[in-house]
């Protein structure tokens, strides 16, 4: 996907280390544990777990760019997103995030965060230019990938990319999260039920589990993947 990829041509978005605790379901004993940021973006998950001690690799392709492109592009298109997620704001919940000035708040938050990280994050090689469905990992490298608003939310990957990103993701770790379940509309995406068929076939744990975060309406449910049985199965 980097081949093609131009910054110019997404609207980078990054969320902070509480959104992902919440809407992952990371309970304090993650924090031993290998864990792999895929499509991290601008986040700041991978900075803020660093600082606390974690082990958190963050993959996108975004990290080919310099910390002032990302800051330029982030910059230049947050007006925009404010401006459609306001003209929508009906298809949100505003529990978790009260409005649409404090999540673009949060937004630009995380982005600070990253950048302030991002340079030496690059330099120990906790941030890396790559991408699904090929991922520059050995077998059973991580023990939790977590994917979020990337799988199932962008309406442009097809079928395909979604069933060969599941296989790769699962071969780099031993358990992945995925956040959310809903396509751009608010809806289920229609991708999940292929998705979770071709995921149980080839012998895979698969389940659903409500999360206590929600940003939009009825996106409260992240889906779990193991080659060993889930605990809540």
């Amino acid at each position: 996907m980097s081949e093609t990829f131009t910054i110019n041509n997404v609207y980078p978005w990054g969320r902070r280390f509480f959104e992902y605790a919440r809407m992952f379901n990371l309970p304090e004993d993650v924090a031993g544990k290998r864990i792999l940021d895929c499509g991290g973006g601008p986040s700041s998950f991978a900075a803020e777990a660093t600082a606390k001690g974690w082990n958190v690799t963050a993959v996108d392709p975004l990290y080919q760019f310099p910390g002032s492109e990302i800051k330029r592009r982030v910059e230049e298109t947050r007006n925009e997103i404010l401006a459609t997620v306001t003209d929508h704001s009906d298809r949100f919940s505003w529990k978790t995030i009260s409005s649409p000035k404090e999540l673009c708040e949060l937004r630009i938050e995380a982005m600070e965060l990253f950048l302030q990280d991002y340079d030496e994050g690059l330099r120990d090689g906790r941030y890396l230019d790559a991408s699904l469905p090929a991922l520059p990992f050995d077998d059973q490298q991580f023990d939790l990938a977590l994917v979020s608003h990337l799988l199932f939310l962008n309406d442009s990957l097809d079928l395909k990319f979604h069933v060969e990103s599941f296989e790769e993701l699962t071969r780099v770790a031993k358990e992945v999260r995925v956040f959310p379940l809903l396509n751009m509309d608010g809806e289920t995406s229609d991708l999940l039920l292929p998705v979770w068929k071709s995921c149980k076939k080839r012998g895979y744990s698969a389940m659903l589990q409500p999360v206590d975060y929600q940003v939009q309406k009825g996106g409260a449910i992240m889906l779990r993947l193991s080659r060993n049985p889930l605990s809540g199965e």
